[in-house]
């Protein structure tokens, strides 16, 4: 699979997806990261935006699961709460949590995407994959490391920008 840090797709929210977007582009499977693309770090209550999109989007013909690094209880106990499918531990941009993903419901990579804010993990790990990448910008990047590694990636965001979607 290639590696390439380039986001397949860029936007601003995650809330910008659609069901219609997604099935243009024969994408079934939309995989999830959770801090800063959901919910920021310091919570894991998402705004009523959010919330609303995750009950349309749970209507769809769009399948989601987050499929997260962290280690944490709050990631389940959210997807619980939200009826979503979550795999934790995924240990991206190694592939090991994103192909789980894709085998737990038995859709092909070329009809999957993993969405999220960072290009080291998310981006990288779903081009690797063989999975269509989608960059949102972090929710709130409300540390000195999280805005360090934002500087880090803009160059990529740069070569990217002609991927970014409109509502």
């Amino acid at each position: 699979m290639p590696f390439s840090p380039l986001p397949d797709i860029l936007t601003d929210r995650l809330t910008d997806l659609t069901e219609e977007l997604l099935l243009k582009r024969n994408i079934r499977l939309l995989m999830l990261d959770f801090d800063n693309t959901i919910v920021p770090y310091t919570t894991d209550v998402p705004t009523a935006e959010m919330a609303a999109w995750l009950r349309r989007m749970n209507e769809s013909e769009i399948t989601l699961c987050v499929v997260s690094n962290s280690h944490k209880d709050r990631v389940p106990r959210f997807c619980r709460e939200y009826g979503l499918g979550c795999i934790t531990h995924a240990k991206k941009p190694f592939s090991r949590g994103i192909k789980a993903c894709l085998a737990k419901y038995g859709i092909p990579a070329s009809q999957a995407a993993l969405v999220g804010d960072q290009i080291y993990t998310d981006t990288l790990g779903a081009n690797c994959a063989g999975v269509t990448s989608i960059l949102v910008k972090a929710i709130h990047n409300h540390t000195f490391w999280l805005k360090a590694r934002h500087v880090l990636e803009l160059p990529f965001i740069f070569a990217a920008r002609k991927r970014r979607i409109d509502k």
